[in-house]
């Protein structure tokens, strides 16, 4: 494994930083696994982490999708349940469901919740909130709006935030993605980012930016382009 990481490592200049569209190529050509390997982006940013008011997060839904299929499941009463139905959720319930849970139930990857129900859901929010499963409001998780909502999450929505180190971790797809998908989904994680930057933070925010594949090297993103939209 060693002598391929290194193989990989110097099939291209890791010093360099390269435009979006070559650094999702690069990212292609380093994925060798014999799996189709998830890509991800990193981007560190020049906030204080420790700040609450410095706090960044958000969703966006990416215009390509993630490769991965979501199993969405959903707390609602009455109509909010025919929405969760039409939009394709995978489980449905109230009450019935958190007893399951209770019992260790848990073969979902997102949970949706209204706000009428979040009274219930705080039963299992001991077992949901450490696998990070709890309906949160500021995730767009806890919301009536339901139908879109369960949509956007089928499709392709991805929640990111900065972690105790000023770092947004996100997936971008698969690397059998055509390049420009990869690239385009790239742009738009690093619009929301941009767009979600606190009106406390000074200096540089997007202080790097790289992308790498599940088993491959990391490669440097140029950031001027997204600096301009700062």
């Amino acid at each position: 494994m060693a002598k391929r990481m290194k193989a990989l490592a110097e099939s291209y200049d890791k010093s360099k930083r390269y435009p979006l569209a070559e650094a999702t190529a690069l990212v292609k050509k380093t994925a060798k696994a014999k799996f189709d390997e998830t890509v991800e982006i990193h981007v560190h940013l020049g906030i204080d982490a420790k700040k609450s008011e410095q706090t960044v997060r958000g969703t966006v839904v990416l215009p390509h999708g993630t490769g991965q299929s979501k199993k969405v499941a959903v707390i609602a009463k009455g109509e909010k349940v025919k929405e969760a139905q039409a939009a394709g959720a995978d489980f449905i319930g109230d009450a019935d469901l958190i007893e399951q849970i209770q019992k260790g139930w848990l073969d979902f990857d997102i949970m949706v919740a209204t706000p009428d129900t979040m009274k219930d859901l705080t039963k299992v929010a001991k077992i949901l909130g450490p696998r990070g499963l709890m309906p949160n409001p500021k995730s767009g998780t806890v919301t009536f709006d339901v139908e879109r909502t369960v949509k956007e999450l089928k499709a392709g929505r991805v929640e990111f935030k900065a972690d105790a180190y000023g770092i947004i971790h996100s997936i971008l797809g698969k690397a059998s993605f055509a390049e420009d998908k990869l690239a385009q989904n790239a742009q738009a994680i690093l619009d929301a980012v941009l767009a979600a930057k606190p009106a406390s933070s000074k200096g540089q925010y997007i202080k790097s930016v790289s992308l790498a594949c599940t088993m491959g090297p990391g490669v440097w993103v140029q950031t001027g382009d997204a600096g301009k939209k700062d």
